[in-house]
């Protein structure tokens, strides 16, 4: 059973995994506007990764007797000036994420809760992971910087882009 604050706790969690696979969706939309099918192709995978892992806390939530909190969604605020200004605050995103599941791991070590431990060992390693590659691509665009030949084949590769690939 958990206890009433880690029940409200990841249901917090459950809205910022929600809010994140909406900022992702909001960015593959604009960048599929702008014709970069790469890039497009890799924020509408990411959006429904993100919702995938608020599905999997909701799930955990219901099966530890508690009740997962299904909150409305706002429309993402983002700065669309350049791809380097939104990959920013991507990675900014993902460290805030985080710091968020590190509280999480942090309440359930304080209350002795070691099955909800266990369960978030997944999302710290998963946000290592998800940090990495947005720090990778945000440097990849860095290089590039107003090289449209460069924007052209970040575009191309992000279309096989996925985590597993970052240290490559």
């Amino acid at each position: 059973m958990l206890s009433v604050s880690l029940e409200a706790a990841i249901n917090n969690q459950i809205k910022v995994e929600s809010d994140s696979s909406q900022i992702y969706l909001a960015m593959a939309s604009w960048a599929e506007i702008q014709g970069f099918e790469g890039i497009a192709t890799f924020m509408y995978a990411q959006s429904d990764e993100e919702r995938m892992h608020m599905l999997k806390l909701v799930k955990y939530v219901n099966q530890r007797g508690g009740q997962a909190k299904i909150s409305a969604t706002e429309e993402p605020l983002l700065d669309y000036s350049s791809f380097r200004a939104l990959f920013k605050q991507l990675y900014e995103h993902e460290v805030k994420v985080s710091q968020s599941i590190n509280n999480l791991v942090h309440i359930s070590l304080e209350e002795r809760d070691y099955a909800t431990h266990n369960f978030l060992q997944w999302y710290v390693a998963e946000q290592i992971e998800e940090e990495a590659s947005a720090r990778t691509i945000l440097d990849k665009i860095n290089l590039i910087g107003d090289d449209k030949g460069g924007l052209y084949m970040f575009d191309n590769d992000m279309k096989n882009f996925n985590g597993q690939n970052v240290t490559q």
